[in-house]
């Protein structure tokens, strides 16, 4: 049985945007944070999130992370930037 995954982005130091998915996304950014995390972010901290989706299994959150990051930088931050206006 899958548990819940998520995608999700986060802003580095320098401005630039890493996509990736997890099952635990706030423990994946503190962990990122500790410089454990994706060599990219390793040298860029800190990062803090600023997107994430919720999915019902790995393989969708995986699919989307692929998506996302073929997406143009311009059109990521369209989507963070209604990510921020949908939040409760």
């Amino acid at each position: 049985m899958d548990t819940k995954s998520y995608t999700y982005i986060v802003e580095c130091a320098d401005g630039t945007l890493y996509t990736g998915w997890t099952t635990d996304v706030e423990k994946r950014v503190t962990t990122h944070n500790e410089g454990k995390g994706a060599k990219y972010t390793r040298a860029r901290l800190p990062v803090r999130l600023v997107y994430y989706e919720i999915h019902g299994n790995k393989s969708d959150a995986m699919k989307r992370e692929a998506a996302i990051k073929k997406l143009t930088r311009e059109d990521k931050f369209k989507l963070i930037e209604e990510f921020g206006n949908t939040r409760v």
